[in-house]
């Protein structure tokens, strides 16, 4: 039987991320297990802890993905 934690993951631990039901915290993921993301907002480390499963955590954006339209 194959390790499924480290194989249906799709963010990494340190991931910068949101949740969709308070997207302007930021969340950094501190661990993954059994299909749940555990993750603490970024800044405060020992400050309290959130989980989540994949459906309700929004994809990073990084700055690399932003595309200027204008051309400018």
């Amino acid at each position: 039987m194959r390790d499924r934690n480290q194989m249906d993951n799709l963010y990494k631990e340190g991931t910068i991320i949101t949740a969709k039901e308070n997207p302007e915290l930021k969340l950094i993921i501190t661990k993954y297990c059994q299909r749940i993301y555990h993750c603490r907002a970024v800044g405060d480390p020992e400050g309290k802890a959130f989980a989540y499963f994949e459906r309700n955590l929004i994809a990073p954006i990084s700055d690399k993905m932003w595309v200027n339209v204008e051309g400018k």
